[in-house]
């Protein structure tokens, strides 16, 4: 009588090794209790989403507050689907926020002991499990053709039965094992099937970090573990990947929860233990034209891509925080209350996330951001806009390079205090900001539009300010107190009041009040009402660039 090791033997006679070399060749990690091996595995078919950033920065601070391991796994099998050089981008642009692996795939060399790291070059491995199952009768030949499969989902159609291959509708599932290797050594195609033992009217507890205990319908499906391409399904892959890699935790998002029977059905197959399970939250937007809840879309969003925050410039522990946020509902005060303390302090806690799809709140990000960047010092500020700079702007590259120590003094206005000055939501933001500090920019400006000026104040009357103003420049040695008091003094010349209140009583006996005297001097320097604090924006530019500028506008008046 011909036996399972017979047709096992017959499919995969190359294969030497059984499930106990493996064993000895991929041991349990030698890590202090409570320690947790994680990984990202995303398969290389495109840019990386946003979700797949929030995924990976769970399971990576959880290996970190743990003292484990996490590691990135390339899941390649789908060879249809992949484009090529995506998985490099996908390191490249999680290394972007802080998020590199300790060990596994990076992208053009692999490290660590628990590799192959890319699933298309395990494929001896997988053969070894699979060898296995079909050996112990739980894994077997099946030889449907596309076309078989179409009508058995007609059948099952018209029937209004669950899809799928099992049961009375697996037809080869019940041959004699001689029938089996007949029809291989006929070679006839076929694919590799695993024997579900489960019942859809039966089913199965299972506990999930997030959501606790669940209750599931057993799986019953005869899913396809082997292709005839010679690599495993995703599934299969899962298996024997998280098992030799001796992964411990899976974070994963909510939609794979249905596919939870399979694995642990898998896992208790092979007599594995299966590792827990965190299924996290949807990233969901309200859609702009229906108003409705949606999944984040890369077809309609551009924030889906994680590119789209590197590309704004947005600061990287910025949009690391804000993900925080969604993921604990306990996060935000935390930050509130700890604004300089390192993200490392605060420890991450299924416990706290939400069971709901977390809505993606841009203008949380962008406020989340401006504190960020408001309370860097000016150096820190520096180097990340450099840094951001040099891959998307050019031009403000080549003006932070020209004079670093006067982009510092520019950013650091008003930022060395209790409550600093909050201009920037992401480094995109800064040039248009500070541009008028550059002569080039600045007459560039003047070309543009006219300036701002009150339409009340007579031509004549701004230049005389602006002439008083530059027979008496001396903010370079003055401190700002002073520089404030002749201020004053220079509008009282001119007949400004330097009491709003005075003013409005009698608006007609002055030609405006001490605000407007800054303005026009505000203007004349910046070409804009918005520029921040006067003085500090006067000492930087020096008494010679500033008188150029006076020239310049009493010109055009």
């Amino acid at each position: 009588m011909a036996t399972n090791k017979e047709l096992a033997d017959l499919i995969f006679p190359d294969v030497k090794e059984t499930v106990e070399d493996l064993e000895k060749r991929y041991p349990p990690r030698n890590l202090p209790e409570g320690a947790e091996v994680t990984r990202f595995a995303p398969s290389p078919t495109g840019f990386l989403h946003t979700g797949s950033l929030f995924t990976a920065l769970i399971a990576y601070t959880f290996a970190k507050q743990t003292n484990g391991v996490y590691f990135f796994r390339l899941e390649d099998t789908d060879q249809k689907r992949e484009i090529e050089g995506t998985g490099l981008d996908l390191v490249k642009q999680l290394k972007n926020f802080g998020i590199v692996a300790d060990e596994g795939y990076y992208g053009d060399h692999e490290e660590g002991n628990y590799g192959p790291y890319v699933q298309s070059n395990r494929a001896d491995i997988y053969k070894v499990v699979i060898k296995d199952l079909i050996r112990r009768g739980r894994a077997y030949p099946d030889f449907c053709s596309k076309e078989e499969l179409d009508q058995l989902r007609l059948v099952q159609e018209a029937n209004k039965v669950v899809p799928g291959y099992y049961g009375e509708y697996a037809k080869y599932r019940g041959l004699t094992v001689k029938e089996y290797i007949d029809l291989v050594k006929s070679g006839k195609p076929y694919v590799i099937r695993f024997r579900s033992l489960g019942n859809p009217a039966n089913h199965i507890k299972a506990h999930d970090e997030i959501r606790g205990d669940m209750e599931l319908t057993q799986n019953y499906q005869d899913i396809v573990i082997y292709k005839s391409d010679g690599l495993p399904t995703y599934h299969f892959a899962h298996l024997v990947d998280d098992h030799f890699m001796r992964t411990t935790l899976v974070t994963r998002g909510e939609e794979w929860i249905s596919s939870l029977p399979i694995h642990l059905e898998l896992f208790e197959a092979m007599g594995w233990k299966a590792p827990k399970y965190a299924h996290l939250p949807v990233i969901m937007v309200n859609d702009k034209e229906t108003g409705n809840k949606r999944k984040l879309s890369k077809r309609k969003d551009p924030e889906a891509a994680v590119s789209y925050f590197l590309g704004q410039g947005y600061p990287k522990e910025g949009v690391i925080r804000y993900l925080l946020t969604i993921a604990n509902s306990n996060f935000e005060a935390w930050m509130m209350e700890n604004p300089k303390a390192p993200l490392t302090d605060f420890k991450l806690s299924f416990n706290k996330f939400s069971l709901d799809g977390a809505l993606f709140d841009m203008p949380k990000l962008n406020n989340i951001s401006k504190e960020l960047l408001a309370n860097m010092d000016k150096k820190t500020f520096s180097d990340q806009c450099l840094e951001w700079a040099s891959s998307y702007n050019e031009e403000l590259a080549k003006l932070i390079n020209s004079d670093r120590s006067k982009f510092e003094a520019i950013v650091n206005i008003e930022r060395d205090q209790e409550k600093p000055r909050k201009d920037y939501e992401k480094f995109s933001d800064v040039l248009p900001h500070i541009a008028f500090f550059y002569p080039d920019h600045y007459d560039a400006l003047l070309k543009k539009a006219p300036l701002p000026f009150n339409p009340f104040l007579k031509k004549e009357l701004i230049k005389e300010v602006l002439d008083d103003f530059i027979a008496t420049f001396d903010v370079e040695h003055q401190d700002e107190t002073t520089w404030f008091s002749k201020m004053k003094e220079l509008g009282l010349r001119h007949n400004f009041i330097d009491d709003r209140k005075v003013y409005k009583k009698n608006p007609t006996a002055y030609n405006g009040w001490y605000a407007d005297v800054i303005s026009i001097i505000r203007i004349t320097v910046s070409a804009s009402t918005q520029a921040p604090k006067l003085y500090d924006v006067l000492k930087i530019l020096g008494k010679d660039e500033v008188s150029r500028r006076v020239k310049e506008v009493e010109a055009g008046l």
